[in-house]
């Protein structure tokens, strides 16, 4: 492994490049552990369309190799790579950027004016600033640092 990255970087820096050829946006790339098992997760996404099955598939089958060549990861893992999802948590300045003008919530670690959660949609994202419009017109800035998480509120109507 590189000096100084993580592997979740190392892998990024992998899976990005084939990602940009394959007309995919890269969300996120994490390292996780659940119960005994560890698993390395490629989310991707698309500008205006879901992702199909079968571009998890292809994509998963051009850098499977690619990452075991770099060897980022000394231990066993199981390698995923899915759709980003619907209520997807927001991380990076991208993915406000991408979802700008969608309806979000941001769940607060602390209450401002004796609230926890703020919902309304999202018109921006500047150093750290995330800025929501309220259901009754008012614009909300808070700071992300200061959120528990922002997620897409894209799943809650379906059933």
């Amino acid at each position: 492994m590189a000096k100084g990255k993580k592997a979740t970087e190392i892998v990024e820096e992998i899976v990005q490049p084939v990602c940009d050829r394959m007309g995919l946006i890269l969300w996120d790339v994490r390292f996780e552990k659940e119960g005994p098992d560890w698993f390395l997760r490629v989310f991707i996404d698309k500008d205006n369309e879901g992702v199909y099955i079968e571009e998890c598939e292809n994509l998963s089958r051009e850098v499977d190799p690619l990452i075991d060549e770099a060897d980022p990861i000394s231990q066993n893992y199981y390698f995923e790579v899915s759709s980003a999802g619907l209520g997807r948590k927001l991380t990076k300045p991208l993915h406000f950027e991408k979802k700008a003008g969608q309806e979000v919530c941001a769940r607060l670690i602390r209450a401002i004016d004796g609230q926890k959660e703020i919902r309304g949609i999202l018109k921006g994202y500047d150093d750290g600033v995330v800025s929501i419009e309220k259901e009754d017109g008012s614009l909300r800035q808070i700071n992300f640092k200061d959120t528990s998480y922002i997620k897409l509120c894209d799943d809650e109507n379906l059933f």
